[in-house]
């Protein structure tokens, strides 16, 4: 073989394989890959359905309800509400009227099972000292 043909060969190789290995990654990617939808949107059946997502809001006022480890809150975002139920502990930030993401998958009577849920703080650090 012709180390011209020799050297054609090696960059073909090497362009298939960095091509394998790129279409490997982006289709791992995608399947890992966690949206964040409003309650607006899984109103609009936006969402998917018997696929983990992410939904973000406010805690509704006068809504949460504690149970030992069992949690019912709804999710707000000024139009619409969502039901979510969470077994686990709560971060200490979360508060009715805070905002809120939760992970986890719509059942199929409506009811967001969380999985997760991450409280949400306001971006102005003020430390304690003069937060009086």
């Amino acid at each position: 073989m012709k180390p011209r043909a020799r050297r054609m060969l090696v960059i073909t190789g090497v362009v298939a394989a960095a091509s394998v290995a790129t279409a490997l990654v982006l289709q791992a990617l995608r399947s890992n890959l966690v949206f964040f939808y409003s309650p607006s949107q899984v109103a609009a059946h936006e969402a998917p359905s018997g696929r983990s997502f992410r939904v973000g809001g406010l805690v509704k006022s006068g809504s949460l309800k504690r149970d030992g480890l069992a949690v019912r809150f709804d999710v707000i975002d000024g139009t619409h509400a969502l039901a979510v139920h969470y077994r686990g502990l709560l971060p200490d930030l979360f508060k009715e009227g805070k905002g809120v993401v939760a992970l986890g998958q719509l059942g199929a009577d409506g009811i967001f099972v969380a999985r997760e849920v991450l409280a949400k703080h306001d971006e102005n650090y003020r430390p304690p000292e003069l937060a009086r």
